[in-house]
């Protein structure tokens, strides 16, 4: 899913975890949906897209020493109600 759209070829390692790594990644989004009214809206292979292009932009700039812009705020869906 990743390696396609980055026309790498790069080999993925499998290397030894890390001491303090978690063993299982799991996160939970509905925390943020209870008191934020957020939740995602960007389908998983288009932010994919959008993130790889991001960083290749980013170092682009760094190999030319030019100014890195900051990304982008992340959209709230609308209408959905904020809980303060």
């Amino acid at each position: 899913l990743c390696s396609s759209p980055t026309v790498s070829r790069s080999q993925i390692q499998f290397l030894p975890e890390a001491q303090d790594d978690p063993q299982r990644r799991r996160p939970d989004i509905r925390k943020a949906k209870m008191m934020l009214g957020w939740e995602p809206v960007v389908p998983l292979e288009e932010g994919l897209n959008k993130t790889i292009q991001y960083f290749s932009r980013e170092l682009e700039h760094q190999a030319n020493n030019q100014y890195i812009p900051k990304p982008k705020a992340a959209r709230m869906k609308k209408g959905r109600p904020r809980h303060i």
